[in-house]
């Protein structure tokens, strides 16, 4: 106990940064969602008064606007010029990792007026490997957006599955089809049975399939690379 309090007081007395505040308030938000973020509650977690956190940031979208670039920032960005279609995969991929950790940010990665330096080295560091692959300034606009549009919207669609594991996933499959006059829809039955229900199925599989629909897509749509 004693150590633990001693912890505590040591945490206490640690200098208030804006990266303290921050990273303190990523981890509230992370446990109980943007409506958890109120200063009182921010300063009761630091262990200081709620006026004080106003020596380092502006006010609450100021913190949002920080937890936000803190996010972009664990996303893998590619690196010197690798082939565009392994690099633009391998961010997606870590794209929708970085969601499924932090869930609150699928609705308002996106909504920041004012983004900070991980948001725009992320966003050029796309543009820049598109740009590089003979993409025009204007289909690299529309592979970032359809990109984009994909993964955010799968990584909300995952968050919001009722069933997260393979067995879930079964009980829940077997639930529906218990209910369900599979005369009636036995297309969906079909899909349940042959597919859902097999041993190891994971919903979360289904992502990079289409991710590579999309990225053959754009492959098509690219600019003519010189021999």
């Amino acid at each position: 106990m004693a150590t633990t309090q001693t912890h505590r007081n040591a945490a206490h007395r640690s200098p208030l940064t804006r990266e303290r505040i921050l990273r303190a308030a990523l981890v509230l938000v992370d446990a109980g969602g943007i409506e958890s973020l109120s200063m009182r509650k921010l300063g009761q977690k630091l262990g200081v008064e709620a006026m004080s956190l106003y020596n380092h940031v502006a006010n609450k979208d100021d913190i949002l606007d920080g937890i936000v670039d803190l996010v972009f920032s664990e996303i893998a960005l590619p690196s010197g010029r690798p082939e565009w279609k392994k690099a633009m995969r391998r961010r997606a991929i870590s794209v929708r990792d970085v969601l499924l950790r932090h869930p609150w940010a699928t609705s308002v990665m996106q909504s920041r007026t004012k983004p900070g330096i991980a948001t725009l080295r992320h966003n050029d560091s796309v543009l820049r490997t598109l740009r590089g692959a003979g993409f025009t300034i204007d289909m690299a606009a529309h592979a970032f957006s359809v990109m984009d549009g994909y993964i955010y919207g799968f990584a909300l669609q995952q968050i919001n599955l009722p069933s997260q594991t393979s067995e879930e996933a079964i009980e829940l499959a077997e639930n529906i089809l218990g209910e369900l006059p599979a005369d009636e829809y036995p297309h969906l039955a079909e899909m349940l049975t042959e597919h859902a229900m097999k041993p190891g199925y994971d919903y979360a599989d289904e992502f990079e399939f289409g991710l590579d629909l999309i990225l053959d897509g754009l492959e098509r749509l690219r600019a003519p690379q010189p021999s």
